[in-house]
């Protein structure tokens, strides 16, 4: 089917949800998860021993979706599946945009009777032109429109992320984490089996959306290979797309196989063509936040070779040794720059090759220090690595260094970036605010030496991929 885009506007941002079939032995998880949505909320539940659980919630309860009083953009299903067809059935008799399925036991069980109703729900949805999301998955996240995969998720925000993923529990991790570290979703989709929708109509539906500045994506398989990779060629030429594959390993594949029912794909032949449409792959959740931080935030990198400040002894010779494996370059700074440094720079406790050690004794030199990095001829990017502590709530410290790298950043052409070595947890507010601030200025944060050398190594294949592909025309 091809979809329709504005069904999807309704879905993604609606102004009447129903939830068919949630129960308190869920403590009614559906319907308490979009406690911030602002528009008409209504239950369909038929078992009369519901009724005063739903009501206690405020939530007006209806025994079909026949009866709800205006029209509806988004059905959530959270039915015994071989009650799915009939409800199914009732979404499109009621004109609704859009359902999303959480039900599930169908294909992924390897099962005749999952396979049987999964392609009863598969014909009437095509046979219809119904936008239904799923089965087995957790549908929707929209913070803006306050529409919620779990009720933990944040919402009251839209960012400039839009995440596709075949997983719920990667869709639900990559939200919570991304957060954390200061990277915002505009909209996610979780969607499953993808029977009726599949990945690339979310892609084909992202690229075209004027919000979406860039798309991250979890696959474990696709269902037409060639108008996936057409789509994804198309709007790569537009938008930032990278793209997580599970089921890298034969084991993985077996897994995949299981989880959503998809076909696993030989992994070097993916990870080539992926590169061919002009889109990134990577291989893991944190690599794949990483990656869109650096394409949001990073000034576009036109080389290799990284002026780096801000460790310690031992930790220089580790971040020389990540950055290079990773495939950039720490190269020595020129005879001018050694030559100034000299004339100021303390070696108790530091030292200034490149990495330059400054210790603690130095840091009090940091603006100068990243002054001469940036004037460096052998340097194309540069980065700073703050120490924790120095970011916490109302830090002074933290302030200043800020300041410092937001008039860096106006003074420069080059990337600028910040490694933060926290010991902070990954629901610590300080360290979600410390991000914010530091993306407000251009200077995208990554909270791992490893994650930060990949990201750029990420973000310089793109760039200079980019490149050629401007050169050729």
């Amino acid at each position: 089917m091809i979809p329709d885009f504005e069904k999807l506007d309704r879905a993604f941002n609606p102004k009447c949800v129903v939830v068919v079939g949630d129960k308190g032995v869920t403590d009614y998880m559906w319907l308490r998860g979009q406690r911030s949505f602002k528009g008409s909320l209504y239950s369909v539940q038929v078992d009369p021993n519901e009724l005063d659980g739903i009501k206690a919630l405020g939530v007006d309860n209806y025994l079909s979706l026949a009866e709800i009083p205006e029209p509806v953009d988004l059905v959530i299903v959270a039915v015994p599946r071989p009650v799915a067809p009939f409800i199914l059935d009732a979404c499109i008799e009621a004109d609704v945009a859009a359902a999303h399925f959480f039900t599930s036991g169908f294909a992924e069980t390897d099962t005749e009777e999952g396979i049987a109703l999964e392609k009863t729900l598969e014909e009437k949805a095509k046979a219809s032109d119904f936008h239904l999301i799923g089965p087995n998955c957790m549908g929707i996240y929209s913070p803006g429109a306050g529409i919620c995969q779990v009720g933990r998720q944040p919402t009251g925000f839209e960012g400039p992320v839009g995440l596709i993923s075949q997983s719920g529990t990667h869709a639900i991790a990559f939200a919570t984490a991304a957060y954390q570290q200061g990277l915002d979703i505009n909209k996610s989709v979780s969607f499953g089996n993808g029977i009726a929708l599949d990945a690339v109509d979310y892609l084909a539906y992202y690229g075209q959306d004027p919000s979406i500045e860039i798309v991250g994506m979890y696959l474990e398989g696709v269902r037409s290979g060639r108008r996936f990779l057409d789509t994804l060629k198309s709007v790569a030429a537009k938008k930032p797309v990278v793209v997580w594959k599970g089921g890298r390993t034969k084991e993985g594949g077996r897994a995949i196989a299981s989880h959503t029912g998809s076909l696993a794909v030989p992994h070097a032949l993916w990870e080539s063509a992926i590169r061919q449409c002009g889109a990134i792959p990577v291989r893991g959740l944190q690599p794949l936040i990483d990656t869109l931080k650096a394409l949001l935030y990073l000034a576009p990198m036109k080389g290799a070779r990284v002026g780096i400040t801000g460790g310690s002894g031992g930790q220089s010779v580790a971040i020389a040794d990540i950055f290079s494996e990773a495939g950039l370059a720490v190269p020595s700074l020129t005879r001018a720059s050694y030559d100034e440094l000299a004339g100021f720079f303390s070696l108790i406790g530091g030292g200034y090759r490149n990495p330059i050690d400054t210790g603690n004794v130095n840091r009090l030199q940091m603006k100068r220090i990243l002054d001469i990095l940036e004037r460096d001829g052998h340097t194309d990017n540069l980065l700073l690595i703050m120490m924790f502590g120095s970011f916490s709530r109302g830090s002074e410290q933290f302030e200043r260094d800020v300041a410092m790298l937001d008039d860096l950043r106006q003074r420069t052409t080059k990337p600028v970036s910040v490694i933060i070595n926290t010991g902070l947890s990954e629901e610590s507010a300080d360290l979600r605010n410390a991000a914010v601030k530091l993306r407000e200025i251009g200077v995208p944060a990554f909270f791992s030496l490893d994650g930060g050398a990949l990201a750029l190594r990420n973000a310089l294949d793109y760039y200079c991929a980019r490149a050629e592909q401007s050169a050729a025309r």
